[in-house]
């Protein structure tokens, strides 16, 4: 039989089976002839001749099907690197501090820090009545206070400056101070700031509501104040203390809040105290003088910032022991600080007052005798924290440990310790001992 020469190209063949191609039945009608001409060993050699593809491998569809799937995978871990980045990109784009800014119709800036993100400048006027009076909570020396429930039935506090004091540059960086210092506190004793607005038609702050107020004004009210019993004035200079400590201590840069009052120091619900207002904050800075205009509220400013006009932690302690001694008194200590100032402090009759005839005698002297050894370890302190001379006032470090510091009970009675006896000698401030109620 002579040799046929068959043109099988664009087939595909194997030896072990024949595959079904565009032209399948063909190629199985050959194999069927060259089968029943046992010439299958001839007609592979000419089907060599002229198509000789790779041989197939049994597992040829596992391994087309890997092919198909690694391809795959590399291309969804490439977009999903390229997504990430481009979040990460529009993170970091927004993120440029604890804000998230959000433009306004008007080019104006409304931020929102660590809340809801929802709040806009028409909920503002419109919880507040576009500020009316019946809606304000008290007026300082940089603004008025505004409650306002927001849409979603949250209360806060704003704190927007007066029309005349928003065009004004000074008042302008003082409400930025104070934007800027809390953004960068974290402590509990702290106000909570929850955003602000600089629109061109007002400036303000959006605070944690404090339902009590000011200590100033549950001190003014009679019922309120009893409310303010001997435990809770503890732990409302506590906080103050802590939180004072904090700022001068715990942050990279110290923060000295320059206006410590009665005022600025709010009560939440369950009469506990948070440092607020810092409009006249200041970060002090190693490398300048710290020199700066007159800042404070009359009463509460140290005796030497008047005239050497430079900012120190000192003037926050004496600050804080004025209002320490306000809270134990229930009224600010007015002739108290001149008399320790001066000389009149070694007088017999400041020496032999006792402690019971100065505290607030709206309150039962206080009967648990953990209570009173704290209220004497606080009319030390306080009494240190005024001391004329900065450098024998302790830091506020100092106070707050002292108040965190176990102690024992008092060796005499509470109705029978004097002024004279709280007043620690300035050598013993000076080399920074430590103040225990229980020596008195």
């Amino acid at each position: 039989m002579l040799p046929v020469t068959i043109d099988i190209t664009h087939n595909h063949i194997s030896f072990d089976k024949i595959e079904v191609s565009p032209r399948g039945d063909i190629l199985h009608s050959l194999y069927l002839g060259f089968s029943y001409t046992n010439s299958l060993t001839y007609c592979s050699w000419s089907i060599s001749s002229f198509y000789s593809p790779t041989p197939i491998k049994k597992k040829e569809k596992g391994f087309n099907l890997l092919k198909v799937i690694l391809p795959t995978l590399f291309l969804l871990f490439f977009l999903f690197i390229v997504l990430l980045l481009i979040i990460r990109s529009s993170l970091f784009k927004n993120k440029k501090g604890p804000f998230v800014h959000r433009a306004t119709k008007n080019g104006d800036i409304f931020s929102i820090w660590n809340y809801d993100g929802k709040i806009a400048f028409e909920d503002i006027i419109k919880a507040t009545g576009d500020f009316d009076i019946s809606y304000c909570i008290g007026t300082g020396g940089y603004g008025s206070v505004y409650r306002a429930q927001l849409p979603n039935n949250k209360i806060v506090a704003l704190k927007k400056l007066h029309s005349s004091e928003a065009d004004e540059p000074a008042l302008r960086k003082s409400f930025t101070n104070e934007v800027k210092t809390l953004t960068e506190l974290r402590h509990k004793n702290i106000v909570r700031l929850h955003g602000f607005c600089l629109h061109r038609r007002c400036m303000f702050l959006i605070y944690e509501y404090m339902e009590r107020g000011s200590l100033f004004c549950v001190l003014s009210n009679d019922s309120e104040a009893v409310e303010l019993d001997w435990s809770k004035r503890v732990n409302v200079i506590k906080g103050t203390a802590h939180a004072l400590s904090y700022m001068h201590h715990d942050c990279t840069i110290p923060i000295v809040h320059r206006d410590v009052t009665s005022t600025n120091v709010l009560l939440n619900s369950e009469l506990e105290a948070f440092v607020s207002d810092f409009g006249t904050a200041r970060l002090l800075d190693p490398d300048c003088s710290n020199q700066t205009m007159l800042a404070g509220t009359y009463g509460y400013i140290a005796p030497e910032f008047a005239y050497t006009m430079a900012i120190t932690e000192k003037c926050d302690v004496y600050s804080f022991g004025v209002v320490a001694l306000e809270t134990l008194m229930g009224r600010h200590p007015g002739e108290m600080l001149s008399v320790i100032s001066s000389s009149s402090s070694s007088s017999s009759s400041f020496q032999n007052t006792l402690l019971s005839e100065v505290i607030d005698h709206r309150l039962s002297p206080p009967k648990d005798r953990l209570v009173e050894r704290d209220v004497v370890l606080i009319a030390t302190l306080a009494l240190a924290c005024i001391n004329s001379k900065p450098k024998y006032r302790p830091t506020m470090k100092q106070v707050s440990q002292q108040l965190l510091a176990p102690k024992g009970l008092l060796a005499k009675r509470f109705s029978d310790i004097s002024l004279g006896q709280l007043i620690i000698p300035e050598v013993y401030l000076d080399v920074g001992s430590e103040i225990s109620a229980s020596e008195i």
